[in-house]
């Protein structure tokens, strides 16, 4: 495993996203970024293929995706991939366009070499139709049989790609609108990976999304965690102060001063317990650990990387001692 200079203690691969609208398609600053994430001391990249304009209309954009490939010769970095954030595994109008846009990520992420693909679970209401009135909640039947549904589709396209991980992200909540997908909860995005019963389909675990749904449900996040850590194989880490804001409350510069939202910010900035987190998941966790701060906070990813080192050494000699 490469050293992270940021920490010479520290022997873990750290990493951080390249943010897609940050970067909206254009590879100068595609390649500007992972420059500077290089010069920072970083050690992986987790790329937005959907920032890099790599799928269109639900097929892998192949001369795009040479292009990328051309920029990445260039760099040394540890690679995952997060697929387009529109899509949703439930949807009901055009189904079979998502599963193209979810096969089209791991075809990507195949040719790179990255060892998963962020997906985020699917969802019984779409974040895009939240608020408008005629969306009623499903009935319990209709939840199944989504849940059926997605299962099956991940099932097959997993097996296409059995040298890709596709982790399936813990969600966070909304105010007036959750629960709108299983994944809020970890009780229930554990039971539907262990149906879906693939041995590439694990759990991502976000670290905001989890603080966030811990407040607003009243459960311990360290419990909650301590039940499927032999199921996550990625990582998304960042901090935040637990404020659950309503969909539309999205601008930080509004929220950050009432300590509401999902803040994304660096590691430290916040009140997650990330260190108590961690310290569940290891040492029998072998992933990643990838920051993923908001655009904004782009100057200071290597101090985030920095405490990040600092914890998982802390960690890590705790660990050692403990175990001789």
């Amino acid at each position: 495993m490469n050293q992270n200079w940021i920490n010479p203690n520290c022997m873990y691969l750290i990493g951080t996203k390249i943010d897609e609208v940050r970067i909206d398609g254009c590879m100068e600053k595609f390649t500007a970024d992972l420059e500077a994430i290089k010069n920072m001391g970083i050690n992986a990249v987790e790329l937005p293929v959907h920032g890099l304009d790599a799928i269109i209309n639900g097929n892998l954009h192949y001369r795009r995706m040479e292009e990328v490939l051309s920029v990445l010769k260039d760099f040394s970095f540890a690679y995952s991939i997060h697929s387009p954030n529109p899509l949703n595994t439930m949807d009901r109008e055009n189904p079979q366009l998502h599963a193209e846009v979810l096969a089209a990520s791991l075809e990507f992420a195949d040719q790179v070499g990255a060892s998963a693909v962020v997906v985020h679970p699917g969802r019984f209401i779409p974040e895009e139709l939240f608020g408008i009135l005629q969306i009623r909640d499903l009935l319990q039947t209709e939840k199944d049989d989504l849940l059926a549904r997605e299962a099956l589709m991940i099932q097959t396209i997993a097996g296409q790609f059995p040298n890709v991980t596709i982790a399936m992200e813990n969600a966070r909540p909304y105010l007036s609108q959750s629960p709108y997908t299983y994944a809020e909860l970890i009780p229930e995005l554990k039971q539907q990976v262990l149906l879906i019963n693939k041995e590439n389909v694990k759990i991502n675990l976000d670290f905001g999304h989890l603080y966030m749904a811990s407040t607003f449900y009243n459960f311990d996040p360290i419990k909650a965690v301590e039940k499927i850590k032999g199921l996550i194989a990625h990582t998304h880490i960042h901090d935040n102060f637990g404020g659950v804001v309503h969909h539309f409350q999205k601008q930080q510069t509004h929220q950050l001063c009432l300590g509401k939202g999902d803040n994304h910010m660096p590691v430290g900035w916040g009140k997650i317990p990330i260190s108590d987190i961690l310290q569940t998941i290891l040492p029998e966790y072998k992933g990643l650990f990838m920051m993923e701060l908001r655009s904004r906070y782009f100057k200071h990813i290597k101090e985030s990387a920095q405490n990040l080192s600092a914890i998982l050494s802390m960690l890590d000699t705790s660990l050692y001692a403990v175990k001789n």
